[in-house]
């Protein structure tokens, strides 16, 4: 299962988010989602955990926690709306290239 962790200190490094999550079972994958221009944290990250039963204890027991001083936002991640790029479709439009 996919896991969405939100409000995350900009310190927080993939590995204590492993930690974190680990306390509840086995983690697949953590990472943070970082700026793609300055490589700074955008202060939120996911997690996947083989184990639905775990990553449900996951949640319960890591939603509201602190975490370096930020209190999580910890929920089953949703997948992305149909049609999104990724870039909000408005490619180009607006600017003047002249």
């Amino acid at each position: 299962m996919k896991i969405y962790v939100g409000n995350l200190s900009y310190e927080v490094t993939e590995e204590e988010l492993r930690q974190a999550f680990e306390a509840f079972g086995q983690v697949s994958s953590a990472s943070i989602i970082k700026d793609r221009f300055t490589g700074t944290s955008k202060g939120f990250g996911f997690v996947e955990m083989p184990a639905k039963a775990e990553a449900r204890s996951a949640i319960d027991g890591l939603s509201g926690k602190d975490l370096r001083g930020q209190t999580l936002k910890v929920e089953e991640a949703r997948p992305r709306p149909e049609g999104r790029g990724g870039r909000g479709g408005r490619r180009g439009r607006g600017r003047r290239f002249d």
